[in-house]
């Protein structure tokens, strides 16, 4: 068998001084390279459809990229690419993000609904989504992404291709009976334009 050249100086650099490195793994930024296609340098993204991921809890991006991993949370892309990374890989990535601040996306909405959204928000929503969506404790971030993002996920729980907790799904769908589509809208626009 013939070796390329390239593939010769692979090899040899690997022996002699990449073993250890391939014994240890890829490095958490090395690992968070991957992400930056879609979530954006150090994980704040300026996609539409895409969250940001920076300044999210280790705990919340370890489970979400188990629920993808596992095929328990429906998503188009990231239920292949969970399934590519190790638990230790999911801990580091999840580690390198925590530690990036989020950057909220600079929006602007219609004011009225912006105002109905804050006040549906404080009656449906700040229980679990706590300083105006900006905490993140064992949740995602909320203020500042992307309005289709938030609203694609509305969509997904309301639909049941993402599960929820019962006490939380009761929220939703009473908000749905007293406020209809146009209060979830009311809502996105709201969260989407914290800072």
């Amino acid at each position: 068998m013939k070796l390329k050249m390239k593939h010769y100086l692979l090899l040899i650099s690997t022996l002699f001084c990449g073993g250890s490195l391939l014994a240890e793994g890829a490095s958490a930024s090395m690992l968070a390279a991957n992400c930056a296609g879609c979530h954006g340098p150090n994980g704040v993204t300026n996609g539409p459809a895409i969250p940001s991921i920076a300044g999210m809890t280790e705990e919340y991006l370890v489970l979400s990229m188990q629920d993808y991993k596992a095929g328990t949370r429906a998503s188009t892309v990231m239920t292949r690419i969970a399934k590519g990374y190790s638990d230790d890989d999911i801990k580091a990535m999840a580690k390198h993000f925590s530690s990036k601040k989020f950057v909220s996306l600079n929006q602007s909405g219609d004011a009225s609904m912006i105002a109905k959204g804050e006040e549906l928000q404080r009656t449906y929503c700040q229980s679990c989504h706590e300083k105006s969506g900006a905490l993140a404790d064992g949740i995602g971030v909320l203020a500042g992404q992307a309005t289709p993002y938030l609203t694609y996920t509305i969509n997904d729980f309301m639909s049941d291709t993402r599960p929820m907790e019962r006490r939380k799904k009761q929220k939703m769908d009473q908000l749905l009976k007293e406020a209809g589509e146009e209060g979830f809208q009311a809502i996105v626009q709201y969260y989407g334009s914290q800072k």
